[in-house]
């Protein structure tokens, strides 16, 4: 018994470091990007919305290597933003930018010019931290009435940023903070959010969501 408490300990400090390292990242990459010319296009690669705590094993090596790496750039990604067959491509586009050979040629250099590069066994660390972590594509079998008329507005909303999340990836209570996070981001990546309604645009439901996803959430 002692010694498990005292793994668990370790694991909580490592995890506390772990976050802490991250911030000190998080606020690098920002002031270095107040301090560029291309700051703010870097800055709104991504929503801001998600904290380096919140990140799966934060105290691991796949955890630490996402904050080392790609917070140069953008804001820190979530690992489920992307579902695991996706992550591989998306990772190897990055790198490619990283090391100065992306699209746009000398601007991509140039905006690359003080950006550290993962070499190839800390990618394949990281891609593999990435699709453990990644979203789980819903299977119809599990959740039928996602894809009948009922299941709209979860399929309208979610589908424009990633693949369909399964409802009982999280609790009843969990659900709406987790769909006000998302609103937000789609504020800022610019996605239909409902504010301005547009004559045949699908527009964000968000109770008939939060409904929706509360019905089918774990238990």
């Amino acid at each position: 018994m002692r010694r498990a408490i005292l793994v668990l300990v370790s694991l909580l400090l490592s995890a506390s470091v772990g976050a802490q390292s991250g911030y000190e990242a998080v606020a690098q990459a920002k002031r270095r990007w107040a301090d560029s010319p291309y700051g703010p296009m870097l800055e709104r690669i991504l929503p801001p919305g998600f904290d380096p705590a919140q990140l799966p094993e934060p105290g691991s090596e796949g955890a630490r290597l996402a904050l080392r790496y790609c917070v140069q750039c953008h804001n820190l990604p979530n690992p489920a933003m992307h579902h695991a067959a996706k992550w591989p491509k998306a990772v190897r586009r990055m790198v490619e930018r990283m090391r100065g050979r992306g699209n746009m040629g000398r601007l991509m250099a140039d905006l690359m010019a003080e950006i550290e590069a993962p070499d190839d066994a800390e990618v394949a660390r990281l891609v593999v931290y990435l699709q453990r972590y990644a979203q789980a594509p819903l299977d119809p079998k599990v959740v039928p009435e996602a894809f009948l008329p009922e299941g709209e507005p979860f399929r309208l909303a979610c589908r424009q940023c990633h693949v369909l999340p399964d409802p009982q990836r999280h609790t009843a209570s969990e659900w709406p903070a987790v769909v006000a996070r998302m609103e937000r981001n789609m504020a800022w990546m610019n996605r239909v959010v409902g504010s301005k309604p547009v004559p045949g645009e699908p527009q964000l439901r968000v109770e008939e969501i939060n409904a929706f996803l509360v019905r089918h959430a774990r238990k």
